[in-house]
C-alpha cells in the first residue's frame, strides 16, 4: 500500500522484563472513581455510571520522559492513577471474565488542563479540551498479569520532587477493574492493544516547570517524569 503521506509511528509501551513492546491502539478514561476525590473536586458521591473520556494515542509519554508545558493552560493538574491493558476485548464482556481481557498493569498520569476542565463541566461541555492534548498521557512499564494476578488493591502513589501528594489504594476504587471493564464494552468494542486509565485518588494538584514526577503503584514497574519548558 501506498500512502499520500508518511504515516504515523505506532504508538507503545514498554513491557517489564521483555524487549517486546505493547501497541497502543486506544486510550480509555475512567473519571470521579475515588470518592476522596470527588469530594476534593466538588462533586456529589453517587455510584453513576462511570464518566468515560478518551485520549490520542499519541499522548503516550513513556518512562524517563518529558512532558513540556502545554500551550492553553496556566493550571496544570497531574492526576496518579493504575493503568489497565488488554489483550483481547469485545462488546458486552460479562463482568465475570473482565479479567481474562487483562495483559497487564502499569502506572499513568492523566494530565489535565484544571482550568479549562471547570469551564468544561460548568457548561455541560465535553472534556476533549482538559484531557486529550499532547503529552497528556504518561503511563510507565506495563507488568504482565502472570507477574501479578489479577490486582484489586495495591498502594497508588504520586510524588512531586519528592513530596508525597497522592497515597490511597487502589482497593478504594468506586468502580472496580472488572466493572470498569464489562462497563466500557457496552459502549465501545474492546480491541488488543487498549488501555484503561481508571481514575486518580484525592490530592491532584498543580506543577510547572521543571518539577519532577514519580509515580508508582504496588508491585509494578515505578515511573518517573519531568515538566519541561512551554512546549514549542
Amino acid at each position: 500500500m501506498t500512502y499520500a503521506l508518511t504515516p504515523p509511528l505506532q504508538a507503545y509501551l514498554d513491557i517489564a522484563g521483555s524487549e517486546e513492546k505493547f501497541p497502543v491502539r486506544r486510550i480509555y478514561c475512567i473519571g470521579k472513581n475515588y470518592v476522596a476525590h470527588v469530594i476534593e473536586m466538588g462533586g456529589i458521591v453517587e455510584r453513576d455510571p462511570p464518566v468515560i473520556f478518551m485520549k490520542p494515542a499519541d499522548a503516550i509519554v513513556r518512562n524517563g520522559g518529558e512532558i513540556p508545558y502545554p500551550v492553553f493552560t496556566s493550571n496544570f493538574h497531574y492526576e496518579c492513577e493504575l493503568v489497565v491493558a488488554l489483550k483481547s476485548g469485545g462488546y458486552n464482556i460479562p463482568q465475570a471474565e473482565a479479567s481474562s481481557h487483562i495483559y497487564g498493569y502499569a502506572v499513568g498520569l492523566d494530565m489535565t488542563r484544571r482550568d479549562h476542565q471547570a469551564a468544561a463541566m460548568a457548561g455541560g461541555l465535553p472534556w476533549e479540551v482538559t484531557k486529550s492534548f499532547d503529552h497528556s498521557a504518561p503511563v510507565g512499564p506495563i507488568t504482565p498479569v502472570g507477574k501479578t494476578g489479577v490486582m484489586s488493591s495495591g498502594h497508588v502513589k504520586l510524588k512531586v520532587n519528592g513530596e508525597t501528594k497522592q497515597d490511597a489504594d487502589i482497593s478504594l476504587l468506586i468502580w472496580k477493574i472488572d466493572e470498569i471493564i464489562s462497563k466500557l464494552s457496552e459502549q465501545h468494542r474492546l480491541m488488543p492493544g487498549d488501555i484503561i486509565m481508571t481514575g486518580t485518588p484525592a490530592g491532584v494538584g498543580a506543577v510547572v516547570s521543571g518539577d519532577v514526577l514519580e509515580c508508582s503503584v504496588d508491585g509494578l514497574e515505578p515511573m518517573t517524569v519531568r515538566i519541561g519548558g512551554p512546549a514549542a
